[in-house]
């Protein structure tokens, strides 16, 4: 059987896999995340998923599935990266506030056995309902925003300001497993 290795240490990513019975080796991959020209978000994020999986299958053991994953937030035509600080934080969610924005996560599994590679995107749409300035900050004075794109965890506390979504919960958390599960067997 093939080694399942996740190209990636986030931690939601790892507790995606494993609730679902998938305990992966973790090696995340060191890559230049530059993009070589302008592309659609979706290009991107394949682009970088298949970035990190060939750097990581390159270095691997022989029959092994690699799975890595980039996940952008798209608002209003713009990429929302992660937070840097507190202010930056705070003026991320204020733009997200009372609007819809999309998580869309690039995948790619290489499969070394079969010498096969597969990239696809999930895009999932997120409406925020109005929250407050004092309610953004009260959050952002949290260590929950910052180290995902968007400044916000779904799972999280700021739960209660998402109105709902029309996609894939699991994207925005960490990646779209009922898309990668098929490619496990």
């Amino acid at each position: 059987m093939n080694t399942i290795i996740l190209a990636s240490a986030s931690p939601r990513r790892i507790e995606i896999m494993q609730k679902n019975g998938v305990h992966p080796l973790v090696i995340p991959a060191d890559v230049d995340e530059t993009l070589p020209f302008q592309m659609s978000p979706e290009s991107a994020a394949m682009f970088l998923a298949l970035k990190k999986a060939d750097a990581v299958a390159a270095e691997t053991l022989q029959d092994s599935t690699v799975i890595a994953a980039d996940t952008m937030v798209i608002c209003n035509g713009k990429i929302i990266g992660k937070p840097t600080n507190e202010m930056d934080a705070f003026l991320i969610l204020k733009r997200l506030r009372n609007t819809c924005h999309h998580v869309i996560t690039g995948v790619c599994i290489i499969d070394t056995a079969k010498n096969s590679k597969t990239c696809f995107f999930e895009d999932t749409a997120v409406f925020f309902k109005d929250y407050s300035d004092e309610e953004i900050l009260a959050y952002t004075a949290t260590p929950e925003p910052y180290d995902k794109a968007g400044g916000y965890a779904i799972q999280g506390t700021f739960k209660k300001y998402i109105d709902h979504i029309e996609g894939d919960f699991d994207n925005v958390v960490g990646f779209p497993w009922t898309r990668i599960k098929p490619y496990l067997r």
